[in-house]
């Protein structure tokens, strides 16, 4: 009996898919494209510095109206602010407890940082803020 031509074709697709070889070296990738070097990211230092109690996160958030409604002002202020502000200082974290605003994450340069600073003590008041922002490349 003859194997049908329909047949054989998905066949060997299937045998052939099953040949790649994947890569599970933690070497970095090049992209094919574009010959540049995808290097995973590696935030294990600061993932364990947030699991202590040392530093807030967002879980720390205030729960009280006063606590959600000035966050609620700085997060618009970043959001709706000058359109030069980078994407990353428009997320970073905005953490109010007791009146008392810290801010966290990355930002793309030293004025951007101190322009999101301020534009935080502008809303939450001079000495409410806890500035703890980074540029990004320093850890």
């Amino acid at each position: 009996m003859k194997t049908p031509l329909l047949w054989t074709f998905p066949l060997v697709l299937v045998i052939a898919g099953c040949q790649q070889k994947t890569s599970t070296s933690t070497e970095p990738v090049q992209a094919r494209e574009t010959n540049a070097v995808v290097v995973d990211a590696d935030n294990t230092a600061r993932n364990s510095r947030d699991r202590t109690n040392a530093t807030l996160t967002p879980l720390d958030q205030g729960t009280s109206p006063a606590d959600v409604e000035l966050s609620q002002k700085i997060r618009k202020a970043l959001v709706t602010g000058p359109a030069n502000y980078s994407v990353a200082a428009k997320n970073v974290k905005v953490i109010t407890v007791n009146g008392q605003v810290t801010l966290r994450g990355p930002v793309q340069t030293e004025a951007e940082k101190t322009a999101v600073a301020t534009l935080a003590r502008s809303v939450a008041g001079d000495g409410n803020v806890d500035d703890q922002l980074e540029v990004k490349g320093n850890p």
